[in-house]
């Protein structure tokens, strides 16, 4: 067996330890190279997604609540409200049809007279209380009556009470005009005839009941029915076309 020489022992020793020192100090620079590396910036990092299939993210809204208009909202009833409640009472002036015949500006009847010089004569009572449903125009014997409106003559007639009466229609058959107690007719006048605002159809006298002291044109008006009967209708107050009601 040969004998181990000290020397050459030494040297492999010595190579053995620096070979080892080498590789530590290797692993050691590695660590360190590792343990200073910077992370690459946000921007270059990839993204991660998280998706749900079938299902997007809901998107967020910011919604102002509007203000209804006044029109657009239904009216709020009154606690006292009755389904079965009365309207309200017309005044004599609120009554549609006088508001009707006041916006046609009838013509007064009796030429020359102002509506100022009108009287309410229309809830007086008459020959044997009949109620007067008219007004008296109050005017010299033969002072010519005139068309309150357009028209047409649908009846002469000639009776007891009235004397010499004229029956005349509006345009739309709506309503009828009576002129009663005339002196006699206008030259012409006949069944028929058409008639215009302001035109002569007889002159003021006090035939039939009223007194021959005191001529004057009895002048009414009346609504027609559905029969349009040229006697019958519902009256209405003719002062109340030139005038206001009193208070």
């Amino acid at each position: 067996m040969a004998s181990t020489n000290p020397a050459r022992l030494k040297r492999t020793a010595l190579a053995v330890c620096a070979l080892l020192a080498v590789a530590a100090g290797m692993m050691l620079g590695a660590r360190k190279e590792a343990a200073t590396q910077v992370p690459p910036p946000a921007s270059l990092a990839p993204a991660v997604q998280t998706t749900v299939a079938d299902k997007p993210a809901p998107v967020a809204q910011t919604t102002e609540t509007a203000t209804p208009s006044p029109a657009l909202q239904p009216p709020s009833a009154s606690p006292s409200a009755s389904p079965s409640a009365s309207p309200p009472a017309l005044a004599p002036g609120d009554d549609p049809d006088i508001s009707q015949l006041r916006q046609r500006t009838l013509t007064l009847p009796v030429q020359g007279v102002a509506p100022a010089e009108l009287s309410d004569t229309y809830t007086q009572s008459r020959a044997a209380g009949a109620p007067h449903e008219a007004i008296d125009i109050m005017s010299a014997r033969g002072t010519p009556v005139l068309a309150v409106e357009d028209g047409k003559v649908v009846k002469l007639f000639l009776s007891k009470p009235g004397g010499i009466t004229i029956y005349q229609f509006d345009p739309g058959g709506r309503y009828a005009y009576y002129y009663a107690h005339l002196d006699r007719y206008a030259d012409g006048l006949a069944e028929g005839a058409p008639l215009r605002k302001g035109q002569v159809i007889g002159y003021v006298g006090s035939t039939g009941n009223a007194s021959p002291d005191a001529p004057h044109l009895h002048f009414a008006i009346f609504k027609l029915g559905p029969e349009k009967q040229w006697w019958r209708g519902t009256p209405l107050n003719p002062y109340l076309v030139w005038r206001d009601p009193k208070p």
